[in-house]
């Protein structure tokens, strides 16, 4: 029903009704971001401004990563629209934090994908980050160690482990991700992570994992990869 307004549809085909019916996960992508718009324009609703907003930026998170400017290109988006969506799109991403500052058991390579998977999947770039964990594996925080590719930046033993020394941590978990959605280690990964791991032998603080998020297909089900199962860890 291409063009008709959403209030003229039918109540079971209007995607406020929908969700208060079925639950949000019964939504499409661009149902949801129709609801954050409220309104359409004359000739299109709400539901086809979300499926070109979509379009336009390949993927529900690039969507959530691109600038007011970039969302008021779409005709319908205005200024207020936009601040909406990145307003939701915040606090997906602050909510992901609070999680965090749980103290969640981070034990498994599934665990730190789940607590990091919204923070890093809205960004442009490879961030390198350390998770500093205690004697039970539980987080005492996340680092940030540097931005770029792991073979154009240099990540030292020393800027890893400081902060691990300072906040007592017992172990620690390495991640990055691939803005590509590649999760694949590069060469470059491999040999970051074996000389960690060393260092942290040398320092008494366990390197339990490197964990690497991208996104995931049909032929890779999962978002993320671990050096640790991948078998890059053994001899080390």
């Amino acid at each position: 029903m291409s063009g008709t307004r959403l209030k003229d549809q039918p109540a079971s085909e209007r995607p406020r009704e929908r969700l208060a019916e079925k639950g949000a996960d019964a939504l499409s992508h661009a149902e949801l971001v129709a609801i954050l718009l409220r309104t359409g324009l004359k000739g299109r609703n709400a539901v086809e401004i979300g499926k070109e907003l979509l379009a336009r930026h390949g993927s529900l998170h690039a969507l959530a990563r691109a600038s007011l400017e970039d969302l008021q290109q779409v005709k319908g988006i205005g200024r207020d629209k936009a601040v909406t969506l990145a307003a939701a799109f915040t606090l997906a991403r602050k909510m992901a934090e609070e999680l965090r500052s749980e103290s969640p058991l981070l034990d498994t390579p599934e665990a730190v994908a789940a607590l990091m998977r919204e923070d890093v999947r809205l960004r442009n770039v490879e961030a390198f980050q350390v998770l500093l964990l205690n004697t039970r594996r539980r987080l005492i925080s996340v680092v940030k160690i540097s931005d770029g590719t792991l073979d154009t930046i240099l990540v030292h033993p020393r800027d890893v482990f400081k902060p691990a020394i300072a906040a007592n941590a017992a172990a620690v978990v390495l991640l990055h991700n691939h803005p590509s959605g590649e999760s694949t280690p590069s060469e470059a990964d491999i040999k970051v992570t074996r000389d960690l791991i060393r260092a942290g032998q040398l320092l008494k603080i366990e390197v339990l994992d490197h964990v690497i998020l991208g996104r995931a297909t049909q032929e890779r089900p999962k978002d993320y990869m671990s050096l640790r199962e991948l078998g890059y860890f053994a001899g080390c």
